[in-house]
């Protein structure tokens, strides 16, 4: 694997690209030798970040954790994108197409498939006809991270949800 690692308001020291490249080297009896990884290491304010993205035909591989510590952050990222890799095996590799970037063993071998996806609770409720900005209102008094709401000027559902800095999002369907 070819780790790139690149930081924003960070050094990156020896210290940090060696647990970088000792956690993500965990991942090679995933992926062949020309498999790239590109990593990015962050500051902000109190938060440790790291992002990594690993590109294999079509699809794309990512994980970003942050934490106190940057090194509690490292850790994290490699687990994910294991459990990721175990998870989603099926879905991520079509043996005719993506199978070139991983390793045959990994294709070959079957994992448990303990970490299904469950749906474990239904709500319904109303859908009121609202305005985006009134839906944001709405979602903080809830507290929640979005809601779902119609759109009263396009009659048709769509989301808010919360973005970094006190902003946010709105989702809306293609017509």
């Amino acid at each position: 694997m070819n780790i790139t690692i690149s930081g924003k308001n960070i050094e990156i020291t020896e210290g940090l690209r060696a647990a970088v490249n000792e956690k993500l080297n965990k991942l090679e009896r995933y992926f062949t030798p020309d498999t790239n990884v590109i990593v990015t290491l962050s500051v902000e304010k109190e938060r440790q970040k790291i992002e990594v993205t690993i590109p294999v035909k079509g699809k794309i591989i990512r994980s970003e954790q942050v934490s106190n510590d940057m090194y509690v952050s490292i850790d994290l990222v490699e687990e994910v994108i294991e459990r990721q890799l175990r998870k989603y095996k099926t879905k991520i590799i079509d043996k005719k197409q993506a199978s070139s970037n991983f390793q045959k063993t990994y294709i070959d071998n079957d994992y448990m498939e303990n970490e299904e996806i469950r749906i474990v609770r239904t709500k319904k409720f109303d859908i009121k006809p609202m305005y985006p900005e009134d839906a944001c209102v709405q979602m903080e008094l809830l507290g929640h991270n979005f809601f779902v709401f119609m759109n009263a000027d396009t009659d048709q559902v769509n989301v808010v949800y919360k973005r970094k800095g006190n902003t946010y999002g709105l989702i809306e369907p293609e017509n």
